[in-house]
């Protein structure tokens, strides 16, 4: 059934329902599911935006508040919700599932949040003069909403995913789920482990208008607060008489603010189910007459008997139509992975020389139908297998993206578009690929050593230091054919040591090309979605968004800094914030600017290295990691400093204030 076959049939069924129950009974029904990432399932005419809140084509998703401190956004359905039935005062039940993430970039100072609200139609910004609804009121409402509740039309109900603690949040962590009725201290709250709610998530809300029970249920997918691979569950409900607290027409949908910390607050997917009110039978006094009692009672029972065929004939058909239409959008997902997708996907492919397309059985087989006893590690949008191909008597890693993750499948398409055309031997080699229904499947050389950051923080291996400065030469070289010697720039956009690769004569080889973009040779950066892992992203990109070579450059500085160190970017630790050790590049400018920068040298070595050689790497470092993005030296630049055929830089003291601030 075609497109416009099944707009015209739901038009015909739709129109006879009015028609046979007068409109009194689905006329309070509305239901959607909405993927942001696929068009076909939503039209922008549906959603209302304000404030900073905006959409991003590429990405497929609404970002609610922009990538800056003190910024407000929403983002709601187009039209007005009625939850009351006006003949029988009588409240309507609800569902809404919907997925989004919080990307917190700065751990140590971070906020607000966002929430899912009710409240007047049509939906707005609160009055915001001197920042009123931003920060931790997350533009719900106005300043002064925290002691005395909203009245009239900015009276609102939320559930809110708030991340930051202020003066009337619970007090045991920063991170809390609440719902909030015209206040936006919560009427009941639960505490949630600090960084929590940091990554992918998703939240389901039931509301029961016979009982007024609301319900909420949060999931949360690779947070930082739990164990990789696992799928923590949060609850948390209390009543509300929706009916009392909101007003007629209703506009439901999401808000979100930040504060004097950036944070990204984005939408992903929403759906909505409202479940009109049963109808009653009303109760009336007998007559005197028999006749007229009779007549009454055979009008109540036709009516009642057209009441419940109308009743359920139209709810069978809301079923029916709903299902055909998830069917229909399921069909045409798999219709689309299994021949367009396929078709772009091999067109990409045979731009590549390499690799080799293989069927879904062939890697089942391979890996056991991978199994957990082969697993070699767990991302967030999928898991790497280690197999064994028969055919071609190789050893292999296999990257299968999650079946409901659409980020992976952005990063599949991503990798495709990209590593298969790249040779290098300082690349993971890609040598095969499957997509077949909905399984997506990437194929790599096995790396018998695994990533650079097992190695660097294994108490149990000590990783020398002529092994260290031929892995910097490797990752080097790597960013030098991507930013320089290709026929396009590649900029990678997640330089650290989990994706650097090391082979069994410990050669690196930089992989996981998910989230890299092309750029034209003398473009420079362009704007794109905030991509990458904290403490390598360059600052300057957390502020306006533009990425490029420079800031896989930034990043390059760090992963230098942190090999010769042996330390993270960033280690929250008391002892070590009180000695000023907490943030890598900052300390180690410290002592370069005591001219003592070997006093950093990974102290596992005993101080068994080259001096030269550690000087050189960790003044590149810092010069790589410059907050002024344009002084930093290019990757040919930063080679040729690593390789002794140019001089260092001489830095400043003092680590620089950056200009952006």
């Amino acid at each position: 059934m075609n497109t416009a076959t099944q707009h015209a049939f739901s038009f015909m069924i739709y129109f006879f329902l009015l028609v046979a129950s007068h409109g009194a009974l689905c006329a309070g029904s509305l239901s959607f599911d909405f993927d942001f990432s696929n068009n076909s399932t939503f039209s922008h005419t549906d959603i209302r935006i304000d404030g900073g809140a905006k959409y991003l084509e590429n990405e497929g998703l609404y970002d609610l508040t922009e990538n800056t401190i003190y910024s407000v956004g929403r983002v709601s359905y187009a039209r007005p919700v009625r939850l009351r039935d006006s003949a029988t005062n009588e409240i309507a039940s609800f569902t809404t599932k919907f997925s989004f993430a919080i990307i917190v970039t700065n751990k140590t100072k971070k906020g607000d949040g966002m929430a899912f609200f009710l409240g007047n139609y049509p939906s707005v910004v609160p009055d915001d003069d001197s920042r009123g609804s931003r920060g931790g009121n997350l533009g719900l409402c106005s300043n002064g909403c925290s002691t005395s509740k909203a009245a009239g039309q900015q009276r609102f109900v939320a559930v809110e995913f708030d991340t930051f603690n202020n003066l009337w949040d619970p007090s045991v962590t920063n991170d809390h789920m609440g719902i909030d009725v015209n206040l936006i201290k919560s009427e009941e709250s639960i505490s949630l482990p600090n960084s929590s709610l940091d990554g992918q998530m998703s939240a389901r809300v039931d509301y029961n208008g016979s009982t007024g029970m609301m319900n909420v249920e949060l999931q949360l997918y690779g947070s930082p607060s739990f164990p990789p691979g696992t799928t923590p569950i949060f609850n948390l409900s209390t009543k509300v008489d929706l009916g009392a607290e909101l007003p007629e027409a209703l506009a439901i949908g999401f808000s979100a603010a930040t504060g004097d910390a950036i944070e990204l607050h984005q939408l992903r997917s929403w759906s909505f189910s409202l479940i009109p009110p049963g109808s009653s039978s009303q109760s009336s006094s007998t007559d005197t007459s028999a006749s007229s009692s009779s007549r009454t009672i055979g009008l109540k029972v036709a009516l009642g008997i057209t009441s419940m065929i109308s009743f359920f004939l139209c709810l069978a058909v809301l079923v029916l139509l709903r299902a055909l239409r998830r069917k229909t959008l399921a069909l045409d997902e798999i219709e689309l992975v299994s021949e367009e997708r396929n078709k772009i996907m091999d067109e990409e492919f045979e731009k590549g020389s390499g690799p080799k397309r293989f069927e879904y059985n062939q890697l089942a087989i391979a890996t056991g139908d991978f199994s957990e006893e082969v697993k070699l590690g767990q991302g967030g949008f999928g898991s790497v297998y280690r197999g064994f191909l028969r055919e071609l008597g190789l050893e292999v890693a296999i990257k299968r993206v999650s079946r409901g993750s659409e980020q992976g499948r952005k990063e599949y398409t991503s990798e495709v578009m990209i590593i298969s055309r790249l040779r290098h031997r300082n690349l993971v080699q890609l040598i095969g690929w499957c997509h077949q229904g909905r399984e997506l499947l990437l194929v790599y050389e096995l790396m018998p050593k695994g990533s650079l950051d097992t190695h660097l923080y294994n108490s149990n291996v000590l990783l020398t230091w002529p092994l260290r400065f031929k892995i910097v030469l490797g990752l080097g070289s790597a960013l030098l054919y991507l930013h320089q010697d290709w026929e396009q720039c590649v900029v990678h956009r997640d330089v650290k040591p989990s994706n650097i690769m090391l082979d069994a004569s410990f050669g690196a080889k930089l992989g996981d090309f998910g989230l890299a973009r092309f750029v034209d040779h003398g473009r420079g950066s362009h704007t794109t979605n905030l991509a990458g892992t904290m403490g390598y992203i360059d600052p300057e990109l957390l502020l306006t968004g533009r990425a490029g070579p420079e800031s896989d450059v930034y990043s390059f500085g760090v992963v230098l800094l942190e090999v010769a160190c042996g330390r993270p970017p960033v280690v929250f630790d008391q002892e070590l914030e009180e000695q000023g050790k907490t943030r890598l590049v900052e300390w180690v400018w410290g002592l370069y600017g005591r001219g003592a920068v070997l006093e950093a040298a990974d102290e596992r070595m005993g101080g068994d290295f080259d001096a030269g050689e550690m000087e050189r790497v960790m003044v590149v470092g810092l010069a790589c990691a410059h907050p002024d993005c344009s002084l930093r030296p290019s990757s040919r630049q930063a080679m040729s400093m690593l390789q002794c055929e140019a001089t260092l830089p001489v830095l400043p003291a003092k680590m620089p204030t950056p200009k952006y601030l």
